[in-house]
């Protein structure tokens, strides 16, 4: 490959812990009830599809028409979206960071994410503002693992894959992005990446204990 000089993000699973979960054990009596509901009824083939530019309003209305028992629950993905976000993967962050700092590669995100609700992420997470383009699926109506999504980010940016280092919780999403000429880190926890990063040159291999933080 050539010197990395591009370095993309996914974000959910990456650098924002996200999760239904954390929404429905605080309205459903067991965590069996959750992942019976979070199996059955609000499925991630039902969530993707928003992330693919469906309407909440849509989304919504659809599933409670065949789950009408079901639709003040369903409703509450919508209304109390927010709540599905545990917070920052605060060590991925810091290697986010340390990425800014250094200076030496740009960084972009590339994420499956509704375009309706992107932007409660964005006022949440100041530290989204450090890349300097992000693509949202639900904006673009393309979702990873589809090449033309990576394809699009590529373009619209002018990078190239081969001096691209591309990060992702997803296997089938790392697959893609490697097809397509991008050296791709399958994201199974920050030491980990920080250890892939440190042998790329990007960042060192041990965090600064001396590094001052940021609110």
């Amino acid at each position: 490959m050539s010197a990395p000089q591009t370095v993309v993000f996914d974000l959910g699973g990456v650098l924002v812990d996200w999760d239904p979960r954390y929404l429905y054990r605080t309205l459903l009596p067991s965590d069996a009830d959750v992942e019976r509901f979070l199996s059955d009824v609000a499925t991630p083939s039902w969530n993707a599809e928003q992330d693919a530019g469906r309407t909440w309003a849509d989304a919504v209305a659809t599933l409670s028409a065949e789950h009408p028992e079901h639709a003040e629950l369903i409703e509450a993905y919508d209304t109390r979206w927010i709540e599905t976000i545990g917070g920052p993967i605060d060590d991925s962050v810091e290697l986010l960071r340390e990425l800014r700092d250094g200076g030496e590669v740009g960084l972009y995100a590339l994420t499956n994410w509704s375009a309706e609700k992107f932007p409660l992420a964005v006022e949440r997470f100041e530290w989204l503002s450090w890349f300097e383009g992000i693509v949202v699926s639900g904006t673009e109506r393309l979702v990873k693992p589809d090449h033309r999504i990576f394809r699009l980010l590529l373009d619209r940016y002018a990078l190239d894959a081969s001096s691209t280092v591309y990060i992702d919780d997803s296997a089938r999403n790392v697959d893609a992005a490697a097809e397509l000429g991008m050296t791709s880190l399958h994201f199974t926890g920050p030491d980990r990446l920080r250890d892939e990063l440190s042998q790329l040159g990007l960042v060192p291999a041990d965090p600064s204990p001396d590094r001052p933080s940021e609110e």
